[in-house]
């Protein structure tokens, strides 16, 4: 059983409307054990739709389509769908107390465009849909199954979770399909390839390995299809823990946790708090930190010394090393934790200082030049990182840096980090 998405939209096609429609529906397929073999998305003309639909059913099983619903002439979805299952529109009363009901709660009057709404193919099944005056309507065609939904987002969830998939559920034999992600930090795809080729190639055929890079972070997939679900994640989870045993010093967790949240996790366990200077990440490393829920329990605050200025006056940087060093250096970032830590009195803290781009840079520091550091009782630790040109991957690759070489000084064996997530 493999499902295809059709998402019908001008609006998609010139990007003005990123398509979230489709991406959700792929991952509550997923859940039911329901691959998605493609997701197309095309422009609200009668030729694009009927070829679409021409092409998913050689490909898949179960083709859903969302938008072009509407009571507006633009939307000619449901006339293009009745033709192409030699039909025709009749007039559904049940679809059109469901228009009133909504139109009555929400004290607005019906119109005679309203009323088309409950217009429906005559040999479609049709899905009441609670939100919206666009009922879903679900056709069966040689053994295939094609389901139109609008394209609102709360509407198509709505019939998806309360029509769409108990119907598919009965109508079809799901098997499994099982996803466990491996987080990883501080080596690239390439790299993190060949350090676990073996272990790649030794896969069953029914477990796949996918590579997903975004910057800083290599996020290994591996997803499993079969019959028992209890199989599936055990096998998942040997090959898991191998890659886990390989490379220990770069996973940092599972599925979708972030780095920011792994470290949190930890100064909570350990009762300890956490400050920050940063000059070139500009208070992005102190945003991660925030973005968790609870943060205010270790996170207590945060200098923005964007300027020497700021490095002397408030952190207590030397001028002398600032003039002799540049601010782009060992010694600044290091007097930059010191004295953030000190001034705020937290038991660890993180600097950044760095070029990050595009103009700045010189032939001895180039533009992704970036000194991290981390400060605790113990003393001081500092970091070179060559990052590159684009502006915004060398903040956030900073500030990933900097948490990342926090996790690494809290952590007493790699199950801190891994387990439970």
């Amino acid at each position: 059983m493999k499902a295809e998405i059709i998402s019908i939209g001008d609006e998609l096609l010139i990007g003005q409307v990123v398509n979230t429609n489709a991406s959700w529906m792929a991952a509550e397929l997923n859940k039911w054990g329901i691959p998605v073999v493609q997701i197309t998305a095309i422009s609200d003309k009668e030729t694009a739709i009927i070829s679409a639909l021409d092409e998913a059913s050689e490909r898949a099983d179960i083709i859903l389509i969302t938008g072009g619903l509407g009571p507006t002439k633009d939307d000619i979805t449901k006339h293009v769908l009745a033709k192409y299952f030699n039909s025709k529109l009749i007039f559904h009363e049940p679809s059109f107390e469901q228009v009133k009901n909504l139109f009555r709660v929400r004290n607005y009057e019906v119109t005679p465009i309203n009323r088309k709404q409950a217009e429906i193919p005559e040999n479609c099944i049709p899905l009441t849909n609670i939100h919206g005056t666009a009922p879903g309507m679900w056709f069966e065609k040689e053994g295939k199954v094609f389901v139109s939904m609008p394209g609102v987002p709360f509407e198509m969830k709505a019939l998806m979770r309360n029509e769409v998939l108990p119907r598919l559920r009965e109508k079809f034999e799901a098997g499994h399909i099982f996803h466990k992600t491996i987080m990883t930090f501080g080596m690239g795809e390439s790299r993190l390839a060949e350090k676990i080729e073996d272990i790649e190639n030794s896969l069953p055929g029914f477990i796949k390995l996918a590579y997903l890079p975004q910057p800083g972070i290599v996020r290994l997939r591996l997803s499993a299809t079969g019959k028992d679900e209890s199989t599936l994640k055990g096998e998942v989870q040997k090959y898991c823990k191998a890659i886990n045993e390989r490379v220990p010093e770069l996973v940092f967790g599972y599925d979708d946790i972030t780095m920011e949240k792994v470290v949190g996790k930890l100064l909570l366990v350990k009762n300890k708090t956490l400050t920050t200077a940063e000059s070139c990440t500009g208070g992005y490393l102190a945003h991660l930190i925030t973005s968790i829920a609870g943060s205010s329990a270790y996170f207590i605050g945060s200098v923005i010394s964007y300027s020497n200025e700021v490095k002397t006056n408030e952190l207590g940087v030397k001028a002398v090393d600032l003039y002799k060093h540049g601010a782009v250096s060992k010694q600044v970032v290091e007097q930059m934790a010191i004295g953030v830590r000190e001034k705020l009195n937290s038991d660890y803290s993180l600097a950044t200082s760095g070029i990050a781009g595009p103009d700045g840079g010189t032939e001895e520091k180039p533009v992704g030049t970036v000194w991290i550091a981390l400060a605790s009782k113990d003393g001081v630790k500092s970091k070179l990182l060559n990052l590159g040109e684009h502006r915004g991957r060398n903040i956030r690759r900073s500030a990933l840096a900097a948490l990342n070489m926090l996790r690494q000084e809290l952590i007493t064996d790699q199950t801190d980090c891994c387990d439970n997530q």
